[in-house]
């Protein structure tokens, strides 16, 4: 077995981005740049208004002394003429500040009459005005390779005046349930030996949320050569394949065995860590696989640990776990010699650990939305002890 850190840093040096490709920004969202978004033009386009009122020469207002109102800017209509002293040029939040103007006035010091305009004293020192690239310049970079298109990133790319990005594909992953005793839920009651399969679903959901395609949802029996046949068929259409079940050393664990016809080279067997030290990764065909345990918990703990980042890196993402340090509201107990991502839920006091860690349990496990690490050998942990833990 390796380290959990010396795991993820095999996950880096083997796991190269997908190619690029480009895509308009309307079917951006979820996508990872996979260049520079630079700026076409500057913002704001030109110097404009921050507020509703006048626009004006600083130097020629003197309060409560008439200033004459020679027309109107919009946004998108600016006002075509040049502004001199003693003149003012009504003006909207957003629209182009005349040409000669330095200042707007807030309409809140304003009294009109007719073309003439009075400026109560107090208005300044503010002149409300948004220079010309104050934001951002021409050519500037916006946002950076690697940069996930969320909705605040799709902001920034269409403000920059770009239609389309280059994004790396999505990748392609085929799920694959093992074991003679899963059927598809629904059916288990009318079978006594039968279990709902009650990971492939949750593992495609997150496929999905993490930007990639499922391409097949498969189960297997235990049957090596069919096993052998189906993992070949999977191979030829995944960047990535997902094995859940037959992960162990067991006469019918077939994980390993059926991926080795297909040139199976792995790149780590077995995590010191728990739950899930019997997750593994390897490549066949050029085609990344990933197994996972087969109990439903250490199945989704560890797609949280490790498929979450392959599909990173896959889309060119950091794969950097962000770790918080947060606060415990009920103790833990001391950890054995495999580092333990304990299962918790957040309530007012703190991170709550559920009260059964059992790999197997998943009535509770939507009840989980935390994983709180302990290393190897941690003695037990009062309540108020802070921790390291990560959204799950």
């Amino acid at each position: 077995m390796i380290a959990f850190d010396e795991a993820m840093a095999l996950l880096a040096e083997h796991i190269a981005p997908l190619d690029a490709e480009t895509i308009a920004l309307s079917k951006a969202a979820g996508r990872t740049l996979a260049a520079d978004i630079t700026a076409a033009i500057p913002s704001p386009r030109c110097t404009i208004s921050a507020m509703d009122g006048y626009a004006v020469r600083l130097s020629s207002v003197v309060p409560e002394t008439p200033m004459r109102v020679v027309g109107e800017a919009r946004p998108g209509h600016a006002h075509a003429g040049r502004l001199e002293a003693g003149m003012a040029v009504r003006i909207f939040t957003g629209a182009p500040l005349p040409e000669g103007a330095d200042c707007v006035i807030m309409q809140e010091y304003a009294s009109r009459a007719g073309d003439d305009v009075r400026f109560s004293a107090g208005f300044g020192p503010a002149r409300h005005i948004r220079q010309q690239g104050s934001d951002f310049a021409k050519g500037d970079v916006v946002l950076e390779q690697g940069t996930s298109c969320d909705p605040k990133a799709l902001v920034a790319i269409a403000a920059a005046d770009r239609a389309e990005i280059a994004a790396h594909r999505q990748p392609r992953v085929a799920l694959l349930a093992t074991g003679d005793e899963l059927v598809e839920p629904g059916s288990a009651e009318s079978a006594s030996d039968a279990i709902p399969d009650s990971t492939s679903y949750a593992l495609a959901a997150l496929v999905e949320r993490e930007g990639g395609v499922v391409t097949a949802r498969e189960r297997g029996l235990d049957d090596l050569p069919a096993l052998e046949r189906q993992a070949g068929a999977l191979l030829g259409g995944a960047d990535l394949v997902v094995v859940t079940g037959g992960a162990s050393v067991g006469e019918r664990d077939f994980a390993k065995p059926m991926f080795a016809p297909h040139g199976l080279e792995l790149v780590f067997d077995k995590v010191a860590i728990k739950p899930g030290k019997p997750v593994w990764l390897g490549r066949a065909g050029g085609t990344l696989v990933l197994g996972l345990p087969g109990n439903p918990t250490s199945a989704m703990v560890t797609a949280r640990l490790f498929l979450q980042p392959i599909l990173a890196l896959l889309q060119g993402a950091s794969t950097a776990h962000r770790w918080r340090t947060m606060l415990l509201a009920e103790g833990l107990p001391a950890t054995g010699d495999r580092e333990t991502f304990a299962r918790a839920a957040w309530v007012k006091e703190g991170l709550r650990p559920l009260g059964n860690q059992d790999s197997g349990v998943q009535g509770r496990l939507a009840r989980a939305d935390w994983l709180v690490r302990c290393p190897p050998g941690q003695a037990e942990l009062p309540a108020g002890a802070m921790v390291e833990a990560l959204p799950f």
